[in-house]
């Protein structure tokens, strides 16, 4: 298949070329980051679109893929199909779709779930919107970039499920690493902590797969002096996504909006942006007098 790729970042750059190692045709384009090997360097975003079966956004936020958008659609093939892996606002993926619609193109929000790990290993999770049939042209690129595919529903839905998911992500972590803090004050062994925690009512991903106390549970980034997997800033962005949306619909979500009251403290009072997001134990582990 003919794909085009914009946006090659961390996220990107292994998807694009997994999809060029399974013998895709990619071209790409970034304004910052190399292409990956395997993926044909396109001079500019409208360059990499033409002719493409399917178009791959990987980009930082909702102002920006409208911005992209709006300039590679005219030139993307009738009937082609924009495939949005970014992590957006609803309104945006909505309003992408619509654009895409009028314009003769079909719109697929797809957001992922696995950080630069899973992206590199082709073993995200998809969560998608979108009508049945563009999903059907874009499934065999999904297939090689993820593990799992989930159609949500209409266009928008892949970033609602997107963002309810790492709401519940950031509460939990943060509820974790106090765990864990607390556990340290009261004299009780990390290890036996996880080992409680892990088989009983209080597991989680965070507990049980993204250990964030370093030399407990399965290797994670705490066991590689916190470099980020999935970033403290990241999981800042999404946890304001999450609250926009719920002003926006009129939901109440007190513990979402104290993880991001606390993403926001770490990631701009304090030393928390560059650091994966499980560096929350650190910071909860100090002294009483250090926050």
């Amino acid at each position: 298949m003919k794909v085009a790729f914009i946006g090659t970042g961390n996220m990107g750059a292994p998807m694009a070329r997994n999809l060029a190692d399974a013998g895709h045709e990619v071209t790409g384009f970034d304004t910052q980051a190399p292409m990956p090997d395997g993926v044909l360097v396109a001079a500019s975003a409208t360059d990499a679109v033409k002719d493409a079966e399917v178009a791959v956004t990987m980009l930082p936020n909702g102002e920006i893929l409208r911005a992209v958008v709006a300039e590679i659609l005219p030139a993307m093939a009738p009937g082609a199909v924009l495939l949005d892996c970014s992590t957006v606002d609803v309104d945006s993926a909505r309003a992408v779709a619509r654009e895409a619609a009028a314009q003769g193109r079909r719109f697929l929000d797809a957001p992922v779930s696995g950080g630069v790990g899973g992206a590199d290993a082709g073993t995200l999770t998809f969560m998608v919107g979108g009508a049945e049939d563009a999903l059907a042209t874009a499934r065999p690129l999904l297939e090689v970039m993820g593990a799992r595919i989930v159609h949500c529903g209409e266009a928008g839905a892949g970033q609602a499920a997107k963002i309810c998911n790492n709401m519940i992500l950031g509460a939990t972590m943060v509820a974790t690493c106090e765990a864990f803090a607390l556990a340290d004050r009261l004299g009780l062994d990390r290890q036996a902590m996880f080992d409680v925690v892990s088989t009983s009512s209080g597991q989680s991903w965070s507990m049980n797969t993204y250990c964030p106390a370093p030399g407990v549970g399965p290797t994670s980034p705490a066991d590689n002096d916190y470099r980020p997997g999935f970033a403290a800033e990241l999981m800042l962005k999404d946890l304001g996504l999450a609250a926009q949306a719920a002003e926006a619909v009129g939901a109440t979500t007190p513990m979402g909006a104290a993880a991001l009251a606390e993403y926001r403290t770490f990631v701009e009072q304090e030393d928390g942006k560059g650091r994966d997001f499980s560096a929350m134990l650190p910071r909860f582990a100090g002294k009483p007098g250090d926050r």
